[in-house]
């Protein structure tokens, strides 16, 4: 599969899933070591008029998931990703469109995920998220450890 289409696949599998697309997320970029998704406030604000604190949770925690997803799926490996553990921080109160970009934590390494899952059939990565305020600042963190189990 190309990226356009593994994007569209992505795509598709989290509006599959009825509370994900009551977010309103998109697919805002990919470029190999980063997955942003977007979604508007106004489809996930509380009652302060800022993002809910669930919707910022499941944004980073998708955006993680579907990065594993998307590397797994450019090595032509099928497989089902799960989140095993997570840890969020809330930093400050963010009132605009919430935007989730996740990427590999730094001391883990690609090359030794997907080999680790061609000789195991099981892999597991670290990850990190954060969704930013306008001014560029942290509004929440997040850092997950996926697990990856080949299908079949």
């Amino acid at each position: 599969m190309t990226d356009q289409s593994l994007l569209r696949a992505l795509d598709a599998h989290y509006r599959s899933m009825p509370p994900v697309a009551a977010l309103g997320l998109s697919i805002a970029g990919y470029d190999g070591r980063h997955l942003r998704l977007r979604a508007p406030l106004a489809a996930n604000v509380n009652d302060k008029g800022c993002a809910f604190g669930g919707s910022l949770a499941s944004l980073m925690t998708l955006a993680a998931w579907g990065l594993v997803s998307l590397r797994l799926g450019e090595a032509g490996l099928a497989a089902e990703v799960y989140v095993a553990d997570s840890q969020l921080r809330y930093l400050k109160p963010l009132y605009a469109d919430l935007e989730a970009e996740a990427e590999l934590a730094p001391d883990e390494d690609w090359d030794v995920f997907l080999a680790t899952f061609r000789s195991r059939g099981r892999a597991r990565a670290q990850l990190l998220a954060r969704v930013r305020l306008p001014d560029g600042a942290a509004a929440c963190t997040f850092e997950g450890r996926y697990v990856a189990i080949a299908k079949g």
